[in-house]
């Protein structure tokens, strides 16, 4: 195999499959570089079409191994006895983080990454979003605005096929949609009752790449919601099902797996990354390969931990570093279940299937980035369901006639989550810590984050606000919470190499192009400079399709 490449993407997930197959549909030869190991679409997704019974532990897991090898793995919704394969070990991959504040650093490491486990949620940022830094002058204004970025949603959503229903709001832009996703009677309620007791708010259907039509060779969703143990239909998008496909086709891809990348070369005299070194993770040789441009999109933390560890006597602080912000601003939504409520009535209502998509109540407060009593804003996520036999474990009952009660569909749940924007604080930082080492001699990664009285003071007004709607269907609130979960709960961790204007207060520029290394770009969520109050993987996945056009542009012509 060569070791030299037109481009280098660290990475397999979400954003290094988009990089992988922009650069190489666009005539580069790439190498993909992936830490974990082989995971090929359906031949390996070996517990996929398992029932629980055929499952050791039925579905729960050995609860040793959980406890001792995926003791913050295992607390994320998707992570049970069928998929956490599909998660990194926590025990073989340590990190530190803080007692008070500790951060749940969820992680994927096999091919595909976190593109396997993701909630497939998709929506566009707006101005609002981009322009917020500038308007409550809280982090550094964004390089680009939503007309920069707007071409790349289309691209990219026309790619992987996304469900949506257009709204019309300029907070949420809308998309190139496939037919969207059937809401349940109690929701479609709540929405008519929101449509005549507000005017500023709406309810809609969660806009997913969970595909309602085929595209290409993928078949649209079959409504089972166990995406996390991979999709042999390739309804949802994943680097398996979509990006690698569409690399490979064009026979300029090179992919190797198990393949730990260290640090990267940096030269003074030119000003440009020499060499990605990697170690196999299998055999622990070291190998070091080389190319005109690097994308690094190993995820937000392993992307910045990287640039860290690339430090040098020319660049002491690290890779990319000359305006001290690496590693810091590091944000995650700040995510609680405010509401749990039983719906009465609707007991005629059923639905089909097992939707994977919620509803969406976009963002609706402070639009204009001007209110001075709380920053940003605050969205929901959630959904309505009736609960099944689980229900009996808090009821008073015994015998043939409970247990067959317990068969049928019981009462209506209605669920809202709140999602409120992270403003972007210095302290909260990713950084080595050198005095520990995990089993490769690699300095372990320290996550310090915490969330400040704005995010938590929106989660209030979201919850009071979230009982205020249910109460519309007469509900009764079960469960109720003001308290943000903590940081890495809501698994959007962004930020740590932003983008910015000014190569002073930021890491990349307009293009996610370091400032400091001209052969250098960073894709993933560690680019951003704020992180709006809604999915932002979609963003991520335009942002990095924008860059890997403009980089392959500038190798093409000599100038990288």
């Amino acid at each position: 195999m060569s070791e030299q490449f037109d481009a280098i993407v660290v990475g397999s997930g979400i954003t290094g499959g988009w990089a992988a197959k922009e650069l190489t549909e666009r005539g580069l030869s790439v190498l993909l570089i992936e830490r974990g190991p082989m995971l090929e679409h359906q031949t390996d997704y070996k517990t996929e079409m398992l029932a629980p019974w055929e499952l050791q532990y039925r579905g729960h897991g050995d609860p040793k191994l959980f406890d001792e090898d995926y003791a913050i793995q295992s607390k994320g919704m998707s992570f049970n006895e069928w998929t956490y394969t599909h998660f990194a070990n926590d025990r073989e991959n340590p990190y530190q983080t803080t007692e008070k504040d500790p951060f749940q650093w969820r992680r994927g490491y096999q091919l595909g990454g976190k593109s396997l486990l993701w909630g497939r949620q998709c929506y566009r940022w707006s101005d609002v979003d981009f322009g917020a830094n500038a308007a409550d002058g809280h982090g550094c204004d964004w390089p680009i605005r939503y007309s920069d970025v707007s071409p790349w949603y289309d691209h990219v959503e026309q790619f992987i096929g996304v469900s949506g229903s257009k709204e019309g709001l300029p907070q949420l832009p809308d998309g190139h949609f496939q037919p969207p996703m059937a809401m349940n009677a109690v929701e479609l309620a709540l929405k008519a009752k929101m449509n005549e007791a507000y005017s500023d708010r709406k309810l809609v259907i969660g806009r997913s790449s969970n595909m309602t039509e085929a595209k290409g060779d993928r078949s649209p969703c079959q409504y089972r919601n166990i995406c996390a143990r991979g999709c042999s239909f390739g309804a949802y998008f994943s680097t398996q099902s979509s990006t690698l496909p569409a690399a490979r086709a064009t026979e300029r891809l090179t992919l190797i797996t198990d393949s730990l990348v260290d640090s990267l070369d940096y030269d003074v005299a030119t000003k440009r990354i020499t060499g990605v070194r990697v170690l196999d993770t299998k055999t622990k040789s070291r190998k070091t390969y080389t190319a005109k441009a690097v994308f690094l999109c190993a995820g937000t933390i392993n992307s910045v931990s990287v640039l860290l560890r690339s430090a040098s006597d020319a660049q002491p602080n690290g890779l990319a570093n000359s305006s001290g912000t690496l590693g810091h601003y590091l944000m995650d939504h700040a995510l609680t279940m405010s509401v749990v409520a039983e719906v009465p009535g609707f007991l005629d209502h059923g639905y089909f299937g097992n939707r994977p998509n919620g509803i969406v109540i976009p963002r609706f407060y402070n639009l204009d980035n001007r209110e001075s009593e709380l920053l940003r804003g605050y969205s929901y996520q959630g959904g309505a369901y009736r609960r099944g036999w689980a229900r009996g474990a808090a009821m008073e009952g015994v015998g043939k006639a409970f247990k067959e009660k317990l068969h049928g569909p019981g009462e209506w749940n209605m669920l809202l989550g709140a999602f409120a924007e992270c403003l972007p604080r210095a302290d909260n930082r990713i950084t080595l810590d050198r005095a520990k080492v995990d089993a490769f001699g690699i300095a372990q990664t320290r996550i310090d984050f915490s969330y400040g009285a704005n995010e938590r003071r929106l989660l209030e007004k979201a919850g009071r606000e979230a009982k205020e709607m249910v109460a519309l269907l007469g509900a009764q609130v079960l469960s109720y919470s003001e308290e943000p979960g903590l940081g890495g709960t809501a698994v959007h961790e962004m930020g740590g190499a932003r983008m910015g204007k000014d190569p002073t207060t930021s890491v990349l520029n307009a293009h996610n192009q370091a400032h400091d290394v001209a052969n250098l770009f960073v894709t993933d969520g560690a680019a951003m400079a704020s992180s709006a109050c809604q999915n932002p993987s979609l963003t991520y996945m335009a942002l990095t399709a924008r860059a890997a056009a403009y980089a392959a542009e500038r190798i093409k012509q000599n100038a990288l």
